[in-house]
């Protein structure tokens, strides 16, 4: 009983040393297993492991490109090797998403490009059945050209999971087309159906929601915006938002946050508090910061950053809260290393 009690005040001891700090730690270098690594996600299992999913190859138009995932067992600190988790014959794959949903199933869900450019793509996914450890086939979600993934899944009120796509245009590699728009796919858990929800277009086009549910069938995304990489001071995040439990959605409109044409990423804490994290800059993927808002999306007084200069390129932030309340953002660097960010609402509160 007394070596019980000692071990419990050392886990609170522990737990205070560590409340209201950012801790930072690299996943995966340009080594293992190839250099290029780029939009990556996590999810936390039902066991406490920490998942990350990935696509990675010589480079991002590679025909070499594979989905690729890693686990941190729980109570460990070093990831496990990355094995690979999908890789279609001949084509190249991108944009791994992996998530556990709240039945027990972990889905990956990622894209193949069947052409020159990401608006020849269609998605496909997997399930898994014990704990990410082996896989089912995999399956076409979609076989409209130019669908893809990568932002978080959620749950609404109602049980219905909703998965952040969207269809992107035009075949220029480095321009989004104007005609790109994003949406999401409805799974009802009950039926075992999909089913599409209404696009959000904006007058650049936008792409890579991040989406949440406010209060019933109230639901808020945030989009990447349309347009090329150049200078640009006129580049902010699109918002949109539904009143029917994201079935229809209002024109993008630009919110205040700035977008360097950069993947963001939009969480609903368990606090209700609703949390940003992105480029704070217009031209440039530095810094990658955080926005807290306490009062429903109305404002956004409380910031902070994760990682500034001298880093550069710090790429498509992907946001989970764990159940022990810790929130977990894990990011790329020059598209070559994965970082894992550990911190919680006092960090961002306390700037």
């Amino acid at each position: 009983m007394r070596q019980l009690f000692i071990c419990l005040i050392m886990a609170c001891i522990t737990s205070l040393a560590t409340a209201g700090e950012l801790k930072i730690t690299k996943v995966y270098g340009p080594d293992l297993p190839n250099k290029y690594k780029h939009p990556v996600s996590i999810t936390e299992l039902d066991n406490g492991d920490l998942f990350v999913a990935y696509y990675g190859g010589d480079g991002e138009y590679a025909a070499d490109t594979a989905v690729y995932g890693g686990r941190l067992p729980k109570g460990s600190s070093t990831w496990t090797k990355p094995v690979e988790l999908a890789n279609t014959p001949h084509r190249t794959d991108g944009n791994g998403v992996v998530w556990q949903a709240p039945d027990g199933d972990v889905y990956l869900f990622y894209v193949v490009r069947f052409g020159d450019t990401w608006s020849s793509s269609r998605i496909k996914y997997k399930i898994s059945h014990d704990g990410a450890k082996t896989w089912t086939d995999s399956r076409l979600l979609t076989l409209e050209e130019g669908m893809m993934v990568q932002g978080r899944p959620f749950v609404l009120s109602n049980g219905d999971y909703m998965l952040p796509a969207y269809c992107e245009r035009g075949d220029d590699r480095e321009i989004v087309g104007p005609e790109s728009t994003s949406m999401f796919f409805r799974f009802n858990p009950k039926t075992k159906t999909w089913t599409e929800s209404e696009r959000i277009k904006s007058p650049n086009g936008n792409i890579q929601p991040a989406g949440a549910e406010l209060k019933k069938d109230y639901v808020v995304a945030y989009c990447r915006r349309g347009g090329g990489y150049g200078p640009n001071e006129k580049g902010f995040i699109v918002r949109s938002e539904s009143h029917d439990g994201g079935q229809t959605w209002s024109e993008g409109r630009n919110s205040e946050f700035p977008n360097p044409n950069a993947a963001m990423d939009f969480l609903k804490l368990q606090s209700g508090n609703l949390l940003m994290v992105y480029n704070d800059s217009m031209n440039s993927r530095v810094p990658l910061s955080v926005a807290l808002s306490t009062d429903m999306d109305k404002s956004y007084p409380f910031r902070n950053v994760i990682m500034g200069a001298p880093h550069v390129d710090l790429g498509y932030p992907y946001a989970i809260q764990t159940r022990d309340g810790k929130i977990h953002v894990i990011f790329t660097e020059r598209r070559t290393q994965i970082y894992h960010a550990v911190f919680d609402e006092d960090w961002v509160m306390k700037k």
